[in-house]
């Protein structure tokens, strides 16, 4: 489990889905949610039943917490939280456990369906649990916490010692709170030590193996419980299960908060910025830009992120805005490049399960990005030779013709424009010129050729 000052999270597995999955929740977020509809129509107890899949983060957390909320307020007897996961991030699990110890209705955790595990951060919600329960053919534990940045250098290294000690002392207050083994889960967390369900039951970590739902229900009726208001008998046998899904703010925060997708976004806002500032238009850049850098800090806030990578990732980012305001050949862009890709593997170098940045990912912005920094140099390389088409320099050297003259100055046409000229020497109407400087709004001309070559017959 992974020890982090903040929290982030994902509800399920695949980048680019969720990539797709931030779009709608964007277009869904002016929409009202829904919740449950009150009561069991037939006034049966029931259950409200919560599926958590993937990493522990910030969507899963603020989705425990609402489910929970809402089967107080709405009277149900249980809360059952069906659990597969790799583990997650330590202030999101301890979020977790800390508004399943304070709630008045009874929360069961099951490690299901069949394949599931509950490792690392999921042994400490199984372990918060006031009834734990897995399927056959699961597994639990591997529980030792992950530092920021790689683990750190072992056991005996002072603070990974400190880290590990905290977490065992943690999960052994929630085990003996429960009445459950202490001694193994701080195996778990000292030796990464696992289990199958039928181990953990005759290790005491769980309380039954329950194959499905009715087999859970069953399994748990009659049990007494331990809440903040104290002891409960759990009257759970033919209790209706109503299941409750994330809505769009779940599912938003679950999005942002994969490194990936934060990833992402941070290079769409920037490169839309820069696009902005390079070539105004129609603000399509500078609002989606805009719009995605926001998003891309806001998930840098949920996840466990190393304040040196962000340092590196803006420092990079100057260097691009540089880059498209001071042409240094690349070696501006360059360094801005090299100093966001590596800002980002510094950043987001942590091992919590389910929130790896990919290597691939990396590579191929740095890739994209590097290609089209070239191409930028050779456009501008080549074009380093070509006159200029624009702007005052595009008019030296053109040539026109006189309009009209009177001494020294007069007006002539040049690319189709009228200018008010001046020039060394008298010339004729319908003289052929060629413009010598600019000087604001008047230009210095001279003659093509000889006024008499251009005289009418």
């Amino acid at each position: 489990m992974d020890r982090a000052r903040h929290s982030g999270g994902r509800l399920w597995p695949g980048s680019a889905a969720r990539i797709g999955l931030l779009l709608l929740c964007l277009l869904a977020a002016g929409m009202p949610r829904h919740g449950l509809a009150g009561a069991d129509p037939a006034g049966q107890p029931w259950a409200l039943l919560l599926t958590v899949e993937g990493g522990i983060g910030p969507g899963i957390t603020e989705y425990i917490k609402d489910g929970l909320d809402r089967a107080a307020s709405e009277g149900a007897r249980l809360v059952v939280i069906r659990l597969d996961t790799p583990g997650g991030l330590d202030a999101a699990t301890r979020a977790i456990v800390r508004r399943m110890l304070d709630s008045s209705v009874p929360v069961a955790v099951w490690v299901a369906p069949r394949g599931a595990r509950a490792a690392s951060a999921g042994l400490f919600l199984l372990s918060a649990a006031q009834v734990a329960a897995m399927a056959p053919g699961t597994a639990t534990g591997a529980a030792t916490p992950v530092r920021i940045g790689g683990g750190g250098g072992g056991q005996d290294d002072p603070m990974t010692a400190k880290v590990v000690s905290d977490a065992v002392a943690y999960i052994r207050g929630l085990a003996e709170y429960h009445g459950r083994n202490p001694d193994w889960v701080e195996k778990a967390v000292r030796e990464a030590a696992s289990v199958s369900a039928t181990e953990a039951l005759d290790l005491r970590v769980i309380d039954l193996i329950a194959a499905d739902l009715p087999a859970l229900l069953a399994g748990m009726d009659g049990r007494s419980v331990r809440l903040p208001e104290g002891t409960a008998t759990l009257d759970t046998a033919g209790m209706a299960v109503r299941p409750f899904d994330p809505d769009w703010r779940h599912r938003l925060l679950a999005a942002i908060s994969d490194p990936n997708v934060a990833f992402l976004l941070m290079l769409v806002g920037i490169y839309g910025l820069i696009l902005e500032f390079a070539a105004p238009g129609f603000g399509v850049g500078g609002v989606v830009g805009v719009i995605a850098l926001v998003l891309g800090l806001f998930a840098m806030n949920l996840l466990p992120v190393d304040v040196t990578g962000i340092a590196l990732m803006l420092f990079g980012l100057a260097l691009l805005v540089a880059e498209a305001f001071m042409p240094s050949f690349g070696v501006l862009g360059f360094g801005g490049l090299a100093a966001l890709v590596l800002g980002a593997a510094i950043a987001f170098d942590f091992d919590a399960p389910g929130f790896e940045l990919s290597p691939v990912l990396v590579a191929a912005t740095a890739a994209i990005g590097m290609a089209l920094l070239a191409a930028t140099l050779v456009a501008t390389w080549r074009s380093r030779g070509r006159p200029a088409v624009t702007g005052g320099h595009a008019l030296i050297g053109r040539r026109g013709r006189v309009l009209s003259w009177s001494g020294e100055q007069g007006i002539v046409l040049v690319r189709g424009e009228r200018w008010v000229a001046t020039a060394s020497t008298p010339l004729l109407p319908g003289q052929p010129i060629r413009v010598r400087a600019r000087r604001g709004l008047r230009l210095e001309v001279e003659a093509e050729s000889k006024p008499e070559e251009n005289a009418k017959p």
